[in-house]
């Protein structure tokens, strides 16, 4: 199944932008993914999911999921291509980032030529720039999936864009960009990084009817505090007679667990591969009992998976998550047992072994960090600076 994903991903002659996709996505926890759950890999189905997967088209394992459970799948690419091909899957939705813009417009040079060329002649200030051509991608996606959104009375349907990583401290910067982004498609969810300033600024999107994405969180604490915002940020619109914007939250569960490891054997800590790769479920499932008992409007959003694992063991939970097509592709095509897994609960021994670091507590305990440390945790700056590096910069360059 890996080796079916890694091939749509590289090319015969991977071009450098290629390579820096496969640096930020192709990390060690997905070129391992099969040795988490030996269970899990190595089941074989029962006679019952036998007769299910005979007819590939309306029960294999990803159409199991949106068929039968409370998880909706969104789509992790903005190219038209795959995300034709998601809707054609199922999908309710679809994230994107700078990244992945910046990978659309360069793939599609050809298709979008005249809208690129339109903004590359205004010679336009580079981050002006960059906003421009972020927004070809971003509303051929809206277009693409306005139907769903019509069709769920907004309930799903939306499509991020995400605002200069690099502003991630600023509030009036982020405020402007995300009313400007808002007023590209009504289904726009805008991408707001999980900082102190991002937080005050979701809250104020929210009063003012603009669906928000809180994006770059990895942690408990970082998703309450979401919660929370999008809660007085509800109250504040309906106060004002205004219909509030959506919230979704991200759990980013598979770079959680990458900083984990770097961070495990930096420390020499007795934490094995297989700790370390349930990190971000206990996160995860702590974050979905957190928000099921204080009925929160944020809906929880999980993205950056790192292996099968990252969907079968948390199947069923009441929340989006978003899949790159390789991972689409791997549960199309792959055998997986039809099984809702959200309530089963990481063993305490490796929440105990976990928890020898620091880095895991404030991760999974819910007042591990206060907003004003979201900014410090580790893998919130790696994560902006590559948003920043190899997407947004790119796009301010491209010629």
């Amino acid at each position: 199944m890996f080796l079916r994903a890694f091939k749509w991903v590289l090319p015969m002659k991977p071009n450098p932008k290629t390579a820096i996709f496969i640096s930020v996505i192709l990390t060690p926890g997905l070129l391992k993914y099969n040795y988490l759950f030996e269970q899990t890999s190595s089941e074989k189905p029962c006679p019952s999911e036998q007769l299910h997967q005979e007819n590939a088209v309306h029960h294999n394992y990803l159409s199991w999921i949106i068929h039968n459970t409370k998880t909706k799948i969104w789509h992790d690419s903005a190219d038209p291509s795959e995300i034709d091909q998601g809707l054609a899957r199922g999908i309710v939705g679809v994230t994107t980032n700078p990244f992945l813009s910046n990978l659309a417009v360069s793939k599609n040079r050809e298709r979008w030529a005249a809208e690129i060329n339109a903004v590359l002649a205004q010679n336009l200030p580079e981050e002006q720039k960059a906003e421009a051509l972020v927004r070809i991608p971003v509303t051929c996606a809206a277009k693409k999936l306005l139907p769903v959104f019509e069709r769920t009375g907004g309930v799903m349907g939306q499509v991020c864009a995400q605002v200069n990583p690099a502003r991630a401290g600023d509030r009036e910067s982020m405020l402007a960009m995300a009313r400007r982004f808002h007023s590209w498609a009504p289904n726009i969810a805008v991408k707001l990084p999980a900082t102190w300033a991002g937080m005050d600024v979701l809250e104020d999107c929210i009063a003012e009817g603009i669906t928000i994405t809180s994006t770059v969180n990895f942690t408990v604490p970082q998703v309450l505090a979401v919660g929370e915002r999008c809660r007085k940020g509800v109250l504040r619109a309906r106060a004002r007679g205004i219909e509030p914007g959506k919230c979704f939250a991200v759990i980013m569960i598979g770079r959680l667990d990458d900083y984990l490891r770097d961070v495990a054997h930096d420390w020499q800590a007795g934490v094995s591969e297989s700790d370390i790769r349930q990190a971000g479920l206990a996160v995860v499932k702590r974050a979905n009992r957190l928000f099921q008992e204080r009925k929160y409007e944020a809906v929880l959003l999980i993205a950056a998976q790192r292996g099968d694992y990252h969907l079968t063991e948390i199947a069923g939970g009441d929340f989006v998550v978003s899949l790159t097509p390789p991972f689409q592709e791997m549960f199309v095509n792959g055998q997986f047992a039809h099984e809702e897994r959200i309530d089963r609960e990481v063993p305490a021994g490796v929440i105990e072994r976990l928890s020898q670091l620091p880095e895991f507590v404030r991760a999974y305990e819910p007042d591990g960090m206060q907003p004003r440390e979201f900014i410090t945790y580790g893998v919130a700056q790696k994560t902006m600076a590559q948003f920043a590096e190899a997407g947004w910069r790119l796009l301010e360059n491209l010629r």
